[in-house]
């Protein structure tokens, strides 16, 4: 996506919109590092939410997709993005990554295949290596720490990935983190908690009446499940743009690693209390399957570091405050996107 002011006065700091059906600007100007501009690897649910934060901000935005389907939604969506195949890179859009100061990895390892970008290192290397970087982040997941038996998890924690999943992820940080130290600058690892937000929480999947996703499936036998709400990923994230970050490795979650099964029983609640007329499919059901949990203790994750050195305050420190904030914000159960 390429988002370029030609708003004269940007909107000021912290200040959101919903830009859909609103085309984003679409000048570049001539030298993108006369502006502070952010190349996001992988426009999803979260390079999305920050990549709008940024443009409101006066940042020039250029994002990636994989497909065009994705594309054309994005666009509909009022962003410009580059279609990336990794299996077949278009050579032009890596050379493009030296003329931005700040990169966004948020592309997930893919078993079998490893992490898609960094497939083409050296590719990625030779670019930046004369370019004007100087922020780089991955973001990556608290699987790499595995199991801890339900201990409180933080940043100087032994990583122990258990699943193939999470071993590729541990992978990742290791080469962008080498990479960012090869290029001279301090990478940052963004360790996130299972991400939600409006459009993508337990209140619209029980709405939408969804199966279990597979990593649904896999969290609801654990006692401790940590998540973040995704505005607080872009409260983090904004924090490490504006100041110089002391550590590389950040635990990004929200204060209550609460099981699976509890979250959606609030969640069935809420959506029961709002629309007590709603016809919900084999609710007994799914709460049947949510109630199922282990008793093997996983972990407990730990963000101490996070408002400590980054002075985030959480918006959404539980999982009742975020779904909460969610289901005000629906007005019918059937436009819930």
């Amino acid at each position: 996506m390429e988002i370029a002011l030609s708003i004269p006065n940007p909107i000021q700091r912290g200040h959101v919109h919903n830009h859909v059906g609103t085309r984003f600007g679409s000048i570049i100007p001539t030298t993108l590092s006369e502006k502070r501009s952010m190349f996001i690897l992988g426009m999803g649910f979260v390079g999305q939410s920050i990549a709008r934060k940024l443009h409101n901000q006066g940042w020039v935005v250029s994002g990636t997709c994989t497909t065009h389907v994705k594309k054309k939604k994005l666009q509909d969506m009022g962003f410009h993005v580059h279609l990336f195949d990794a299996n077949h890179p278009d050579l032009g859009i890596l050379q493009l990554l030296k003329n931005y100061t700040h990169i966004l990895v948020s592309v997930p390892p893919l078993v079998g295949i490893g992490d898609p970008m960094l497939q083409h290192e050296e590719l990625i290397r030779s670019s930046l290596v004369n370019g004007d970087l100087q922020w780089l982040c991955y973001l990556s997941s608290t699987s790499v720490y595995g199991d801890s038996g339900g201990e409180l998890v933080d940043e100087d924690y032994p990583t122990n990935p258990e699943s193939e999943l999470a071993k590729l992820r541990l992978t990742s940080e290791e080469g962008w983190s080498n990479l960012a130290h090869y290029l001279g600058i301090s990478p940052l690892l963004f360790r996130l908690g299972g991400i939600y937000g409006p459009g993508r929480s337990a209140v619209d999947t029980i709405i939408k009446q969804k199966p279990m996703s597979e990593g649904q499936r896999r969290r609801k036998h654990r006692k401790y499940t940590s998540r973040v709400h995704v505005e607080d990923i872009c409260q983090a994230l904004l924090a490490t743009l504006y100041a110089p970050s002391p550590r590389e490795v950040y635990n990004i979650v929200d204060d209550d690693p609460a099981p699976r099964e509890e979250v959606f029983e609030y969640a069935m609640k809420l959506v029961k209390k709002k629309w007590p007329g709603l016809k919900l499919q084999s609710v007994e059901q799914r709460q049947s399957e949510w109630s199922i949990v282990n008793s093997r203790g996983e972990k407990r994750v730990c963000n101490a570091r996070m408002k400590r050195e980054l002075g985030v305050s959480l918006l959404y420190p539980d999982y009742k405050s975020g779904l909460k904030s969610i289901i005000d914000h629906i007005q019918s159960p059937f436009h819930c996107d």
